[in-house]
């Protein structure tokens, strides 16, 4: 069995969710050099590889594989590529994310919520020590994650100074279709800190919380705790720390910046970090997959 680069994995399968969602061409005068297909998946290649635009593009002019992969005559430019990038609207990213997801079928018991924060600097750590400064403002994206299957299932950003309860309404909306249902009833739990304890938790919502003077006096939050504190015994609220992982994975390996300069597109990395995320975990799997295969032929 002949080994396969992941990126080659990895642009096959950008390539083939972006061919199932999105348009052939984005204007009628378009000049058909390349498709918009063929675009989105050299962006998200390049939130993958995490390169900019200039280098990404001189990257794919010394892979050839990945260019055969993609159907490429020629190499975009970098300006094509940030023009596409601008192109990527969150409604078509989530349009991949729930086709990637459908493909999979996931189903799950149990969906961990948390936040994490992306700064808008490039500058390393020790210029920062060094200088004195620090992060005026920055971007926070929020994540839920299946405990079963470590996808995410929803994805969200705000600027980094609001708190984090404003994620719970919708990353529980989107991420409500991959939790199980027994007779139309929601049978799925959501664990996050206290950091979304907030007016929109229901039924189902393990969220811990905020002790405020140091007591919880509403019976309905004492009821709350009893039955977060009840979950941290079963194993259950454990989960919760899967989360964390992804977002550690998300930031190791995909950078843990911002490089965009406009606002809107700013908001927009966390988001599409988290859909590069989920075909490199999907990807991993199939490359565990044939190392034990390979182990077992032998």
């Amino acid at each position: 069995m002949k080994r396969e680069s992941r990126y080659v994995q990895f642009a096959r399968r950008a390539y083939e969710e972006a061919k199932k969602t999105l348009p052939l061409y984005t204007h009628r005068n378009s000049p058909k050099t390349y498709t918009f297909p063929q675009l989105a998946a050299c962006v998200l290649l390049k939130f993958y590889v995490n390169k900019p635009y200039r280098d990404f593009e001189e990257w794919l002019l010394a892979t050839d594989q990945v260019c055969e992969v993609l159907e490429l005559r020629q190499i975009p430019d970098h300006t094509t590529l940030a023009r596409t990038y601008r192109k990527l609207t969150k409604h078509r990213l989530d349009q991949m994310q729930r086709s990637l997801l459908d493909d999979v079928a996931v189903k799950e018991d149990a969906i961990a919520g948390d936040s994490t924060s992306f700064t808008l600097s490039q500058a390393s750590a020790h210029y920062r020590t060094r200088s004195g400064k620090t992060f005026s403002d920055w971007v926070k994206g929020g994540y839920a994650v299946g405990i079963s299957s470590q996808l995410i299932l929803a994805s969200s950003a705000q600027a980094g100074r609001l708190p984090d309860f404003g994620f719970l309404k919708r990353l529980k909306r989107q991420a409500r279709r991959y939790g199980r249902h027994i007779r139309g009833r929601r049978a799925w739990f959501f664990l996050a800190d206290s950091g979304f304890d907030a007016k929109a938790i229901t039924e189902g919502d393990l969220v811990y919380p905020i002790r405020r003077y140091g007591k919880i006096t509403d019976p309905k939050r004492r009821e709350r705790a009893d039955l977060v504190s009840q979950a941290r015994l079963d194993g259950l609220f454990g989960y919760r720390w899967l989360v964390e992982t992804v977002n550690s994975v998300i930031k190791r390996k995909f950078g843990d910046s911002i490089r965009s300069r406009i606002w809107f597109l700013q908001r927009r990395e966390p988001i599409i970090k988290g859909l590069v995320y989920n075909i490199h975990r999907l990807i991993t799997l199939v490359l565990f997959s044939f190392y034990r295969t390979l182990q077992q032929s032998r």
